[in-house]
């Protein structure tokens, strides 16, 4: 005959109260059926629990080593509702959130931190991902969710939903002591094309690729590929060698490197967007939570 929860929550008040009688008001019963049951649970387990006594009541060495174990299985049992009304509620589980290395400089950050305030019960798995393999990860079903840049293919706009989160304007970052930077303020991008441009390879982000370059198309001008590096970190880092110049989001320029100057762009300029991408079927109460926290106004980040 299996443990039953009742024999124990019967166990412990004997084994606190030691005393039979007492134990019986607080469990609102009467004596004999809480020794009947006491005397089977001794029993089922083989073994006394209780030295008894016309006067006391005292656990027996297996009565003081079932005690504490017994009590946390209690504790454990009167917290399943919570846990199943958090888990439902997106309030407990596990989050597998992947992003673009940009995003670690704007939307990441107080993203997470408002999360984990509203939501602390929540392990969040984070991966950084460029956009490319995030949207194979959520087609495969191996993320619940990624930051990346858009658009979205007519393929897996089939499958995944989007939201999106944030634009900001493109800067330009460009070696300290550069013969560009002799003027102060905005740089036109026909005197930034006379340096190698440093950009994200095309098949990781043809949107962004494609936008970069066409900024220049637009102003008239045709920049020389001088590198290409798919972590903004690296790219930043491959301005301040002063290998060339790079277009980059504006949140970037909270990367601070030695030999790096960042300068708005004269030129009209097009915003880059990040969102949040998902698989439309992914029911999980944790994805939801955060989707709704990202739907309320104070979420903006702009």
């Amino acid at each position: 005959m299996p443990l039953e929860l009742r024999q124990l929550r019967y166990f412990v008040a004997v084994a606190e109260e030691k005393h039979f009688g007492h134990a019986a008001i607080r469990l609102h019963m009467t004596q004999p059926p809480l020794s009947q049951t006491i005397q089977a649970l001794e029993q089922m387990l083989g073994t006394p629990l209780f030295v008894r006594t016309k006067r006391s009541v005292a656990l027996t060495p297996a009565g003081m080593a079932l005690l504490p174990e017994a009590q946390r299985i209690l504790q454990q049992a009167a917290a399943l509702p919570d846990l199943a009304q958090r888990a439902a509620s997106g309030g407990s589980g596990l989050l597998s959130l992947s992003f673009i290395s940009t995003a670690d400089y704007s939307i990441l950050p107080p993203l997470l931190h408002r999360f984990r305030a509203r939501y602390p019960q929540v392990r969040i798995d984070l991966r950084e991902a460029t956009t490319d393999i995030q949207l194979e990860d959520l087609i495969l079903d191996k993320i619940d969710a990624g930051l990346l840049l858009p658009p979205l293919s007519d393929k897996t706009r089939a499958v995944l939903d989007y939201l999106p989160v944030l634009s900001e304007p493109l800067l330009a970052a460009v070696p300290k002591g550069s013969a560009v930077l002799t003027t102060k303020g905005p740089l036109t991008l026909k005197a930034l094309a006379e340096l190698p441009l440093i950009i994200f390879p095309r098949r990781i982000s043809p949107a962004f690729h494609d936008t970069i370059l066409g900024c220049f198309r637009d102003a008239g001008a045709t920049p020389h590929i001088g590198q290409e590096a798919i972590q903004m970190q690296t790219i930043v880092g491959l301005v301040s060698a002063g290998m060339g110049m790079a277009l980059v989001p504006q949140s970037v320029s909270n990367l601070k490197r030695p030999g790096v100057e960042y300068r708005p762009l004269r030129d009209a300029a097009p915003l880059i967007e990040t969102g949040l991408a998902w698989r439309r079927d992914n029911a999980s109460p944790v994805l939801r939570a955060l989707l709704a926290m990202l739907r309320e106004p104070a979420a903006a980040i702009r």
